[in-house]
């Protein structure tokens, strides 16, 4: 994939590992029914009959968010929105989605037999996780916050691991900023989908220079792999022209994945074209779904270009995991690494 590289130039790799579909954005606000100012960061998922479902993050022209679901049977063309919203803001029964909600993530849960979405609730407070279910992407079940402000940028395994379910999630709470200068990314544990405990640091922003320094968040859902999970993270980077919001990797245990078994030094995916260097924010690439064939490897992050208009990237889950596993970082292992978290 990468080709044979020398020592000295394997701290320079090239290591974008997505493709942009020749046809982004794939989604805009003027496919829209009626008028909205635009639409984004999208979750995703593929149904058994092989439907493509984007649960997409609609901006009003009031500035308030909501969820539609879009629907294409190859996952690239032919979208069809549905002409109502699937979920809106109900401040009335859940007082935390006061100021809209925001970023679903999707997994499907076979002992739920059901997909669960988390997604960000602004209250305010500040945002929180929240969690609701659907069989169908036709009807909702809310079943609230899950998390306390500050905090997004989450989602659960789709399996519990060690008897226990876990979400990782972004807090921004007094002891996080504390403990460790810096937003980073987080690990919790829960019997029963409701209360999280147990909060751990999972994966530090870097400091300095780097790419990722200083602020980082969950990108799509964790995907299980042979080689453990797969997850894509996001970092901001701050340069006097603003923030720039770039896509890396990491490969956790799988197992116990708060063991990291590598993390790439390098962004895979960032701001190049016009639709993701132009918009509401500019230079921002920020997935929040993907898509897996399963017997050709093809992986497809659906994103948000530019809080404006939706995108896909296309890469091969193998190519990526060989990469990571080849020249990503992999971190001393701790004691304390093989030790199961127990909840009471």
């Amino acid at each position: 994939m990468v080709g044979n590289i020398t020592a000295k130039q394997e701290h320079f790799i090239n290591c974008e590992l997505f493709e942009r579909y020749s046809g982004n954005p794939i989604i805009t606000a003027d496919d829209w029914p009626y008028p909205i100012n635009s639409v984004f960061n999208p979750g995703a998922v593929k149904l058994p009959s092989g439907e493509t479902i984007l649960l997409a993050r609609v901006e009003s022209r009031r500035g308030v968010s909501f969820f539609n679901v879009i629907r294409s049977q190859d996952g690239l063309t032919g979208w069809r929105i549905d002409p109502n919203p699937a979920m809106v803001p109900e401040p009335d029964i859940f007082p935390e989605e006061m100021w809209g909600i925001e970023d679903p993530r999707i997994i499907y849960v076979p002992e739920l037999e059901q997909y669960a979405i988390t997604y960000t609730a602004f209250s305010t407070s500040g945002p929180l996780v929240s969690l609701a279910l659907t069989k169908d992407f036709v009807t909702f079940e809310k079943l609230g916050r899950i998390t306390l402000p500050h905090d997004k940028d989450a989602c659960i395994f789709p399996r519990k691991i060690g008897g226990n379910w876990l979400l990782i999630h972004r807090p921004e709470t007094a002891h996080a900023i504390d403990t460790y200068a810096g937003t980073h990314i987080w690990l919790s544990y829960s019997s029963n989908l409701k209360n999280w405990t147990a909060t751990t640091p999972l994966i530090k922003a870097r400091m300095g220079s780097w790419w990722d320094a200083n602020k980082i968040g969950l990108s799509t859902p964790p995907i299980e792999t042979p080689e453990g999970w797969l997850i894509f993270y996001h970092g901001v980077r701050n340069t006097a022209a603003g923030c720039i919001y770039r896509v890396g990797a990491a490969l956790l245990d799988l197992d116990n994945p708060k063991r990291i078994i590598s993390r790439g030094k390098e962004w895979i995916f960032g701001p190049k074209a016009p639709y993701e260097l132009l918009g509401d924010v500019n230079n921002v690439v920020f997935p929040c779904g993907h898509t897996l064939d399963e017997n050709s490897g093809e992986l497809r992050l659906y994103y948000g270009a530019a809080d404006t208009s939706i995108a896909v990237a296309i890469g091969n889950i193998n190519q990526i995991l060989d990469w990571l596993l080849k020249y990503g970082d992999r971190p001393m292992r701790r004691m304390t690494d093989t030790i199961q978290q127990k909840i009471p």
